[in-house]
């Protein structure tokens, strides 16, 4: 006689929507490449950051915090401070839409919105120089340097600790974009940690000055989370094993080609590392498991990229070009073996280019 079928496992009751949305759908999309799909990966950025803080008595309930952010962070910031009974003001860049800003207030948030600009450098200078203004009359905020306080690396073991446990063995490759540099660092040294061989490969738009681009630009570039024109401390250029630079138009070609390939509904960066991933799964098939990570959904980019369907190009037919040394960089999609090298010079952060990007 047959034993008894098991009944499903019980779900588990989250005390807060956080706990529910931090960890990631982890999708198997060709061979040995997963990818990590979140609702939004900065969570995990922002509750570590705000217990670790509390923890140590830097700030306290009741107090406000206060960022500048380009969307995402954001909302995780204003949701750990929602679940620790903290305060939270949003200095919101030109790219935070209605439905974004809504769901800020809702939550209790205060947000001052930049005006209308087609630099993101001016953007971001003209955020960081409100946060000044700001601090100025209200000392009793607290800046959270989403971009510089390495603080934000801490809530990224937890994920580790979830990718190892799904994702054993030796070897992993993860790839992702670099934005602040707090995910893909904090993820990879996380696990080079436990002894496990993790190569990093990271993501980046032309225009950026964290590797080394800010001499091209980009007109259709809104991926304003992966890439920065101010020089930021979260990213530790020497764990990075590779590199790719990527323009709008082949980031796009990712976003649509996960969609139609995979049925996974996920952002601009998340389909530049799509694309990256799946050069590199391809040119080292022994280098896995790969895992990419998905920072977002794709609702932002429901316009600007979605609507735009049917310019997208077959990620199959397009191939980066391979370079030797930073000089020789060159759009739409360049790939350099970073091999831990240095800061360039214009992405050294120091107190003198203190600011905040995208």
């Amino acid at each position: 006689m047959s034993p008894p079928a098991a009944g499903p496992a019980a779900a588990p009751v989250h005390e807060h929507i956080t706990d529910a949305i931090k960890a990631p759908a982890l999708v198997r999309l060709d061979g040995d490449t997963v990818l990590a799909r979140f609702e939004t990966m900065k969570v995990y950025a922002a509750l570590g950051a705000v217990r670790t803080l509390l923890r140590r008595g830097r700030i306290r309930p009741g107090q406000t915090l206060i960022d500048s952010s380009s969307g995402i962070y954001a909302l995780a910031l204003a949701m750990a401070c929602h679940r620790y009974g903290l305060r939270c003001h949003i200095v919101a860049s030109t790219t935070v839409d209605s439905v974004m800003r809504a769901q800020l207030e809702v939550l209790g948030a205060t947000v001052d919105q930049m005006p209308p600009s087609s630099s993101l450098r001016l953007d971001q200078e003209r955020r960081v120089r409100h946060v000044r203004r700001l601090l100025a009359g209200r000392p009793d905020m607290y800046w959270m340097r989403q971009y510089h306080d390495p603080v934000h690396q801490a809530g990224y073991g937890e994920f580790a600790a979830l990718v190892d446990a799904a994702l054993p063995g030796d070897r992993l490759t993860v790839v992702g974009a670099v934005g602040t540099g707090a995910s893909t660092g904090g993820l990879t040294r996380a696990l080079r940690a436990t002894g496990r061989a993790v190569r990093l490969v990271g993501v980046q738009p032309f225009g950026s000055v964290t590797f080394g681009s800010e001499r091209f630009s980009d007109p259709e570039a809104i991926i304003a989370g992966i890439g920065s024109s101010i020089p930021f401390g979260n990213v530790r250029h020497a764990l990075y094993d590779t590199v790719h630079w990527l323009d709008f138009r082949h980031a796009m070609a990712g976003t649509v080609g996960l969609l139609r390939d995979h049925a996974v509904f996920a952002g601009l960066s998340t389909g530049a590392a799509y694309l990256a991933g799946g050069y590199e799964a391809a040119r080292r098939p022994g280098g896995g498991p790969y895992l990419l990570l998905g920072p977002d959904t794709g609702h932002r980019y429901a316009e600007r990229v979605f609507a735009r369907h049917r310019e997208a190009a077959d990620p199959a037919e397009l191939r980066p070009l391979r370079i030797g040394t930073p000089g020789d960089l060159r759009p739409p999609w360049s790939v350099l073996e970073w091999a831990g090298r240095q800061a360039p010079p214009g992405a050294v952060h120091t107190e003198d280019t203190e600011g905040e990007p995208a």
